[in-house]
């Protein structure tokens, strides 16, 4: 328990499902206020509601630096501040050969993956500036530093949030406000189920290469939201957690997870 999050205005985006989703209902058993902002407005607002009717959903295109103003506006004339921000907003990326690769869509999930992080987080710092302190947590991914084949755009971006965090989170270290990211490992999301359905990705491959053997949980992603938001997070900015179950630390030519030893 984060007794010291009860009083927070956290602001989530992406929010109304997914990893975004466990992060607020995470955020909202701390008892602190959550505003959920989604591409999604009815998404949006529905997942507020079942979290509570002290919360707040609310439509957004990250990318849209007038849209991003406006939410922040709204946050801030309805709740007075803003504690705790959530980078989560996201799109899938083509997972296909790179001459085959559509530059719309490259352009588009850099947008939103890390121009949208960034101008969120621009906003938001101007009123954590003022209350002399804030937590910024962004989603980063374990492709943001191992680099996975075909998946170009979201590599990069999320390799450029892990470097914004690095940047913004030594800027602002002095003033209060502290700058974390999350790379997350393959977590079992119903998006990842349904590829696994679908025969687009090996359930049994993932589990081979993760040392602990399994996916994770978006409640794993929740649990380090929640740390790396609490005082017992205090000293800590500037850094890209994992939570991939040792998936990026195993280098060895062979399986790192065998269940016949």
């Amino acid at each position: 328990m984060y007794p010291e999050l009860n009083p927070y205005v956290v602001l989530i985006t992406g929010g109304a499902s997914g990893l975004g989703l466990a992060g607020a209902q995470g955020f909202a058993k701390q008892g602190a206020t959550i505003v959920i902002v989604d591409i999604n407005e009815s998404e949006a607002k529905q997942a507020a509601l079942e979290l509570g009717s002290e919360h707040l959903g609310l439509a957004c295109d990250v990318a849209d630096e007038t849209q991003v103003n406006q939410v922040v506006d709204t946050v801030i004339q309805k709740f007075g501040r803003i504690d705790v921000l959530v980078n989560c907003a996201g799109i899938a990326d083509q997972v296909k050969p790179t001459v085959e690769q559509d530059m719309t869509h490259f352009r588009r999930l850099l947008d939103i993956h890390l121009t949208g992080s960034y101008m969120m987080t621009k906003a938001c710092a101007v009123q954590m500036l003022k209350q002399g302190k804030g937590s910024v947590i962004n989603i980063s991914s374990i492709a943001g530093v191992i680099g996975l084949t075909y998946r170009n755009a979201y590599s990069a971006a999320k390799a450029g949030i892990s470097m914004l965090t690095r940047t913004l989170g030594c800027e602002w270290a002095a003033a209060g406000i502290r700058v974390n990211a999350i790379a997350p490992g393959y977590i079992l999301t119903p998006l990842t189920q349904s590829l696994i359905d679908k025969g687009r990705l090996d359930k049994s491959i993932v589990e081979r290469r993760t040392p602990m053997g399994h996916f994770g949980t978006p409640k794993h992603i929740a649990d380090a939201m929640l740390f790396l938001a609490s005082d017992q997070a205090a000293f800590i900015t500037g850094v890209t957690l994992p939570v991939d179950g040792g998936y990026m630390s195993w280098g060895a030519p062979s399986d790192a997870f065998d269940d016949h030893p």
